[in-house]
């Protein structure tokens, strides 16, 4: 884990160009939480699933779902340039998303060495899937344009 001092702006550069340079990936199922005891969880561990985590009393996955009694997300994943420093990431994009478009969102994380590391499962409600892939591609933008002003 890094540890940097810097200012709000060196921050956001920093962040904007993280984005930028990871590998983003959109599912293209919706997804939902199901939830087992933990004594059930050899039965009922479904390998679809991106996540499954614990709270010491039940096991909870995440897995495709079209069942519309159950609150569903959309899924981006985050894989990061191994290179690049990208501590604050998920609080600096959450808040950023919440500000912007209401709506919270959940992250789950996982590491793949031979991938660069540390990725992240994000999950907004599907409700405002479009607006959450809007921002993320305008944040893109934003990046872009700071780079093509530095050049000139």
């Amino acid at each position: 884990m890094d540890i940097s001092i810097e200012t709000r702006k060196q921050t956001q550069l920093r962040l904007l160009k993280v984005l930028s340079q990871a590998k983003i990936k959109i599912y293209g199922d919706e997804y939902a939480f199901e939830e087992f005891a933990q004594k059930d969880f050899p039965l009922k561990a479904k390998s679809e699933a991106l996540a499954i985590v614990r709270d010491g009393k039940v096991w909870s996955q995440l897995v495709p779902s079209r069942n519309m009694s159950q609150e569903r997300f959309m899924v981006l994943k985050f894989h990061f340039k191994e290179s690049l420093d990208n501590s604050g990431f998920i609080g600096w994009l959450a808040t950023r998303l919440k500000h912007k478009i209401g709506s919270g969102v959940f992250v789950i994380c996982g590491q793949n060495t031979e991938k660069g590391g540390i990725y992240d499962y994000w999950g907004c409600p599907v409700e405002v899937a479009e607006l959450v892939i809007k921002e993320i591609n305008n944040l893109i933008d934003e990046y872009n344009r700071n780079i093509k002003k530095r050049r000139k």
